[in-house]
């Protein structure tokens, strides 16, 4: 399984930034250290600040007051008017929309640009990406996906020290969207650069994202490992559409054909069973658990249509934030880490406390490939 330990130290390409910036009556707060590998989710809801601190670090607005810093260069400190140009940041952006050129083929669209002929880089990227054979056609005749994956693929060729993603897949129909989340969650894999991903849908940054930023009005609530904030009681009014789901890795062990099913075993061995999928046995995994498909019971329940019985340790225990009828647990699976929400009436009477052995009933998982 992939060591996502060893993909968020801060490496060359790590991101400094301390900014105040005004536009209109929204102002952006922002001190920042993110790390110079893997992919660094910005979240909030509308309205946030999401995109100002993207086109910030892109170069496209410029801060009131503060300093931005990738790895050992300065791009902006307003005490020194040091305003690094865009296209001298040596960054990859992506926006909503492709922003192809309509009247060069993808070819030319992919060489704009590229400063130096690298044939072989060039051919490199192009079957990364799988559009080799879209190379004679004009942006006109590409699909929503065929065209965005033509425009990482012109960010890419640019050799950026770091990709920067706005909404990539906002806009698609369901399965467009399934294959080109499925497409950049490989390229994080492939690609040996940093990735800042905007997003407002939880799902897409539960599969993709190794690092989270919180937003909220322009301010910063929260950074730091995805799986660490969505363990944080008090962060759960900011989570949003996340529903504080958990996130555990596993690997497909085995296939039940008679059945359909697959089962997927976690670090510690324990096996979680769903609907089959079409995977070999040993591929990664990210499982995303939403709390509320999490039921408590003090032993296994034989007799029951909970199929997913996990043995796990009460590690921590804390009210609801905005419902005082409510308990959240956080739950100790081997090394990982699993929330639970039941009402103070259930904790009370099942004697729930903290170091305490329990059964986890989990309804349903959901899953994103993990290369």
């Amino acid at each position: 399984m992939t060591d996502r330990s060893n993909r968020t130290k801060l490496a060359g390409n790590d991101l400094h930034i301390q900014v105040h910036h005004q536009q209109g009556t929204f102002s952006v707060e922002a001190d920042l250290a993110l790390p110079g590998r893997g992919v660094t989710a910005l979240f909030g809801a509308s309205g946030s600040g999401k995109t100002s601190l993207l086109r910030l670090i892109a170069g496209l607005d410029t801060p009131r007051q503060g300093r931005i810093r990738l790895g050992d260069e300065i791009l902006v400190d307003s005490r020194r008017n040091i305003n690094v140009a865009v296209h001298r940041r040596q960054l990859g952006i992506v926006f909503q929309e492709p922003r192809l050129f309509p009247h060069y083929r993808v070819r030319g669209n992919l060489a704009y640009g590229i400063s130096k002929k690298d044939g072989a880089h060039f051919e490199k990227i192009v079957q990364l990406l799988g559009i080799d054979h879209l190379l004679d056609r004009f942006p006109a005749t590409l699909s929503g996906g065929e065209a965005r994956r033509v425009a990482i693929g012109r960010a890419l060729l640019s050799e950026p020290r770091m990709l920067l993603l706005d909404e990539p897949l906002t806009g698609l129909d369901g399965p467009r969207k399934q294959e080109l989340l499925d497409f950049i969650l490989h390229l994080t894999h492939e690609i040996d650069i940093p990735i800042i991903y905007v997003s407002h849908d939880p799902k897409e940054l539960a599969a993709i994202a190794d690092n989270l930023v919180l937003l909220e009005k322009g301010r910063v609530v929260a950074t730091g490992q995805l799986d660490d904030l969505l363990m944080r009681f008090d962060l759960t009014p900011y989570l949003g559409g996340f529903n504080a789901a958990s996130i555990l890795e596993a690997q497909v062990h085995d296939h039940d054909p008679d059945y359909h099913l697959t089962r997927l075993a976690l670090a510690d061995g324990q096996l979680l069973t769903v609907p089959e999928v079409d995977m070999p046995v040993d591929e990664p995994l990210r499982l995303r658990i939403p709390v509320r498909d999490v039921a408590l019971a003090l032993e296994p329940q034989p007799l029951s249509s909970y199929r997913n019985q996990l043995k796990a340790v009460i590690e921590d225990t804390a009210p609801q934030p905005d419902n005082p009828a409510a308990m959240e647990l956080r739950l100790r699976i081997g090394e990982q880490t699993l929330r639970a929400r039941v009402t103070r009436k259930s904790y009370d009477e099942l004697g729930l406390a903290p170091d305490r052995t329990v059964t986890a009933l989990v309804k349903a998982v959901a899953f994103a490939r993990r290369p």
